[in-house]
């Protein structure tokens, strides 16, 4: 474990609660960014220095990227100032990471945000640590986001440990191809009986669903994913589920994105359980990644 003096864990004070956990869990002090907002909306920033005007050789920042346009200014200003301050070695912990899903040009014209923002991102840090990033057709962070140190979590593990004590003997099925790494990974730890979906996507809010080859009848399923956004998806292959005879049908995340009417929208499928882990904020959170998230911080710091 460093001592305190030798790095710390700089967080914005939306994100207090986990930034203290993970500072407990990584043996990090933690320090406050102080933000101000003009009315015009621009952003000033400052951090805490010592009784010198410095800040430490190593940093951890903690910004988890839902909701992200505004939150990649904070990284840009503060990185960046950090750097004068004297910090040499930068750790991004972001256990939700934004502008993933874009990784190639669909149409003429298109910017490919992973690209953009992961160059963005390694021009700004040393290392980035994250869980279960939206990765199609690469098969590595360090592809996407090119710095000397890229750690990638994964919720699937802890989900699965929590299902098997809520839904022993659970059935898991995964929503779509995109969903298998995480199926498959979840029903290793346990044993579970495990299929995946196929869908056809029609647009943002339009997709289709084939259930697999399966007998759900009078099981308890559990759908999971590394997301959910809308929840129209999960929604459709809950429907089916239960018309293929499942006793009940949960819903297990990492990312609880939920926008706007999401979670109503699971539910009126007939969705009973929703659990996420605690990457973002959310009534569902039922898994804390601290521990995790503490261990790779660890590894990835400098020792001197």
């Amino acid at each position: 474990m460093f001592p305190p003096e030798a790095a710390c864990l700089l967080y914005f004070d939306d994100e207090a609660a986990p930034a203290l956990r993970l500072a407990q869990a990584a043996g990090l002090t933690a320090k406050a960014i102080e933000r101000h907002r003009f009315p015009d909306g621009e952003l000033k920033l400052r951090l805490p220095v010592d009784a010198t005007g410095r800040m430490p050789r190593h940093a951890v920042l903690l910004r988890s990227l839902h909701q992200p346009n505004e939150k990649l200014v904070d990284l840009l200003l503060a990185v960046r100032t950090a750097r004068n301050l004297g910090v040499q070695h930068l750790t991004l912990v972001a256990p939700y990471l934004a502008y993933m899903r874009q990784d190639i040009a669909f149409h003429p014209g298109e910017a490919v945000s992973q690209q953009v923002v992961g160059g963005f991102l390694a021009g700004l840090f040393d290392a980035v640590i994250t869980v279960d990033p939206h990765l199609h057709r690469i098969e590595r962070l360090e592809q996407a986001i090119p710095v000397p140190q890229a750690v990638v979590l994964s919720g699937a593990e802890p989900l699965a440990d929590l299902i098997a004590q809520r839904r022993p003997n659970a059935l898991l099925v995964g929503p779509d191809g995109e969903s298998a790494q995480w199926i498959a990974q979840a029903a290793t730890r346990h044993g579970f009986d495990h299929a995946v979906c196929t869908k056809v996507r029609h647009g943002d809010r339009h997709v289709a669903i084939e259930l697999p080859a399966l007998n759900a009848r009078g099981r308890a399923v559990v759908l999971l994913d590394d997301m959910a956004s809308t929840g129209r998806t999960l929604a459709l292959a809950a429907r089916l589920l239960l018309q293929a005879g499942a006793a009940s049908v949960d819903v297990a995340v990492t990312h609880a994105l939920f926008a706007g009417d999401a979670l109503q929208v699971l539910h009126d499928a007939g969705v009973g359980e929703v659990w996420s882990t605690d990457c973002i904020p959310h009534p569902s959170n039922a898994v804390a990644m601290a521990g995790p998230l503490a261990a790779a911080v660890r590894a990835v710091l400098p020792s001197s």
